[in-house]
């Protein structure tokens, strides 16, 4: 006869473990003695080990009190059943980790192949990183709203980011983003914006996001799509 925390040393488990188990109804709780404590036999000890081993190998405690006792033809196919569904886990903890590695510095989890080599050619353009975000964000809620109308908008946005006077412009823009809003330079930058703009047409002009609701969310401001030195130099370009 054995107290708890023996129990517990031969096994190889926490008094705490033992009490979950009797609480599971996986190991029978004993009488108490004279003197109130709970004495534990041979036959306790053999049973917490079977619990201890069938836990152990990742079998779930809901299906071990069926197990304890089974048969061999009934244990081995529960152990292949068991096996089957943590291979099936095993594979999907695989596909969340080939996710979770895409995310730490890829945009092609959230945009097409396309836009996110766009993105990508952004970036070796020289684009900070806070210019990307707010394309990447961007792009995800137009083709939300019209993956056909956003294919056009891309390849005429790939059209003038290959134009020299228009990528100068919008290199400068992204640089404005942390000038002082009376910087001397602005006023230059929002002339040179219009100029440019009205030598230009945008076929995307003719063609309306066709979701309403996500051409709002399209328009509204993001948290860094907005500085006062690019407050000012919006209100230089209508002005």
């Amino acid at each position: 006869m054995i107290t708890i925390g023996q129990l517990a040393d031969y096994a190889g488990v926490s008094i705490k473990t033992i009490r979950h188990y009797h609480e599971r109804g996986l190991l029978a709780e004993p009488g108490r003695d004279h003197s109130g404590y709970r004495r534990y036999t041979a036959e306790h000890a053999i049973t917490l080990v079977k619990i201890r081993t069938l836990a152990g190998a990742g079998v779930p405690l809901a299906r071990v009190k069926d197990l304890l006792d089974a048969d061999p033809d009934t244990l081995t196919a529960a152990i292949a059943e068991i096996d089957h569904d943590l291979q099936e886990r095993i594979a999907q903890l695989g596909r969340s980790r080939e996710h979770l590695a895409r995310l730490r510095g890829d945009d092609r989890l959230f945009v097409t192949q396309d836009v996110a080599d766009y993105l990508e050619e952004l970036r070796e353009l020289g684009a900070g990183e806070r210019q990307v975000r707010l394309e990447r964000d961007g792009w995800i809620l137009m083709q939300t709203a019209s993956p056909e109308d956003a294919a056009v908008w891309l390849a005429e946005k790939r059209e003038l980011i290959a134009d020299p006077e228009f990528r100068a412009l919008y290199l400068e823009h992204d640089a404005a983003y942390d000038w002082s809003p009376d910087d001397p330079r602005l006023p230059g930058l929002a002339g040179r914006t219009r100029d440019w703009f009205a030598r230009h047409h945008s076929r995307s002009e003719t063609r309306p996001v066709q979701n309403p609701t996500i051409a709002r969310l399209a328009a509204q401001s993001q948290p860094e799509a907005t500085s006062p030195a690019w407050d000012r130099l919006a209100r230089l370009m209508r002005d």
